[in-house]
């Protein structure tokens, strides 16, 4: 019996008839014909059959009504995993794919391809990269430097991939992801289904809360820049042994990278950017995790953020000699100029950092680091030399903050967010004071927000000190903070 997947895989890849007839399979088993004509109904039904939930699928109804004894755990494990390609390329697989990238969106790779511009390409040309992928001789394409500047100072650099990569990246990951994390540490929250960086901060919390004051605090130099291939691929290959897929993440490791227009090839890292490097990460320093675990540490890790948490800073001291050994067998080296052994109050972990309050009950905050951050970043958005519209500020900063206070919603200090909005209540108002630039301007604008008498001489007379009377009594009547949440610029005080 031709099963639903190789029906739907023919019908997109046929090109020979203008008009065509495919059979599928209902819900209810039943077999229907569907016609198909050229041109906008084609591209039709590729999105419709890629975009077919796995549920649906007529193979696994076919299993489940099949009579025949089922195989051992052993016996599945091992097919599946001599088979992982094909189950990459499965329809509903792709489908999930493809609505993930959609979603995500990004800049387009080094061929400039968009991710509007992906479905039909991959209608014309996704036979071909089916075949290639198949028979372990898909090539991935270079990917395009991003450079990004880091809080602590100094670039960053991103590896974006092409629109396509990323999609067959993702298709990867979706077959990959399940097998390895039910293997991850309970300790590991980076980029993992159902966890995020709030719950590796609140479990450090909790490890604070308890008495483990002290801290060892691991940065990894150059971490992303410095991934060993073959570590990596030795513990990949104990996992998987479809050569094909091992073959497919060598040459993704291995892409070269395209910097002022050249291609650099690589032989250690892997670049931030693809879907896949969140994972390999994991799998990487997974090893670090367990033998952690096996000496009954409590720690937090987040990609390759990792702090361990003790009660005395002899015994911290032991731990950091000992994950500088751990850390070196994967090829890995520890910044020592960043790392230390250190009161946590005294550190940060991903942007927050702790504090005691009444009854010795430990809360969060938001680390001097990232606040310092945050107000650099707002001082650009509102630059006196922007050459800007209001309108247009306003619109940047609430892109900025939404995402920011989202993240940062959960330190306990609403007082600080009160003092931050009275801050960004002034940049703004020193703005508009620049933009009104003459003294009968800025009077005549003052006096149509209702201030008067000696406040608005005083207001208008000194009006090339833009920050000072930002401050003045007459700029908080006539712009209050009720004027700038009626241009939309989000409040970060709860309210």
């Amino acid at each position: 019996m031709t099963s639903r997947s190789e029906k739907s895989a023919a019908a997109i890849s046929s090109e020979g008839t203008s008009v065509r007839r495919s059979t599928r399979e209902g819900p209810n088993g039943e077999e229907g014909e569907t016609i198909v004509r050229h041109g906008k109904a084609r591209h039709q039904i590729l999105i419709e059959q890629m975009e077919l939930p796995l549920e649906e699928q007529g193979e696994a109804l076919q299993r489940q009504r099949s009579g025949e004894a089922r195989p051992t755990a052993c016996e599945t494990e091992r097919s599946g995993n001599d088979s992982l390609m094909e189950r990459i390329v499965e329809r509903s697989n792709l489908a999930r794919a493809l609505k993930r990238v959609r979603q995500n969106k990004g800049s387009g790779g080094i061929d400039g391809m968009t991710v509007d511009e992906l479905v039909p390409y991959l209608r014309d040309q996704w036979t071909s990269i089916r075949e290639q992928l198949l028979a372990g001789r898909y090539q991935p394409s270079a990917v395009r430097q991003h450079q990004i500047s880091k809080a602590g100072g100094g670039m960053r650099t991103l590896g974006i991939p092409t629109v396509l990569d990323r999609f067959i990246q993702q298709a990867v990951l979706q077959v990959l992801q399940p097998r390895f994390d039910a293997t991850f540490s309970e300790s590991s929250y980076g980029f993992r289904p159902g966890r995020r960086a709030h719950d590796a901060v609140c479990q450090a919390q909790r490890y604070v809360q308890s008495g483990r004051r002290w801290v060892v605090d691991v940065d990894l130099a150059k971490f992303f820049d410095r991934v060993n291939h073959d570590v990596l691929m030795g513990k990949l290959s104990h996992r998987i042994t479809d050569r094909r897929v091992l073959a497919l993440i060598r040459r993704y490791l291995e892409a070269g990278i395209m910097a002022n227009g050249v291609v650099q090839e690589r032989s250690e890292g892997t670049p931030q950017g693809g879907p896949l490097s969140p994972l390999l990460v994991n799998v990487l320093l997974d090893e670090v995790d367990k033998e952690l675990e096996r000496r009954g540490h409590r720690f937090a890790r987040y990609a390759d953020d990792c702090n361990v948490y003790m009660r005395s800073k002899r015994a911290g001291e032991r731990v950091m000699q000992a994950l500088v050994g751990l850390y070196a067998k994967l090829r890995l080296q520890v910044n020592t100029d960043k790392s230390a052994v250190a009161l946590v109050f005294t550190r940060q972990f991903l942007g927050f950092s702790f504090w005691v309050a009444p009854g010795r009950v430990i809360k969060r905050r938001v680390a001097p680091k990232a606040l310092k951050a945050m107000k650099e970043r707002v001082r650009e958005l509102t630059s006196r030399n922007g050459g800007r519209s209001l309108a247009q500020v306003v619109a940047a900063l609430r892109s900025y903050l939404v995402g920011w206070l989202a993240y940062f919603r959960l330190a306990d200090t609403p007082g600080i967010f009160a003092v931050l909005d009275n801050w960004l209540h002034r940049r703004l108002r020193m703005l508009m004071l620049r933009q009104w630039k003459r003294g009968p301007t800025m009077y005549r604008e003052l006096h149509r927000r209702g201030v008067d008498g000696a406040a608005l001489w005083i207001a208008a007379r000194y009006g090339r000190s833009w920050w000072h009377v930002a401050a003045h009594k007459a700029l908080h009547i006539a712009l209050p903070g009720m004027y700038f949440d009626s241009l939309g610029v989000p409040r970060l005080a709860p309210h």
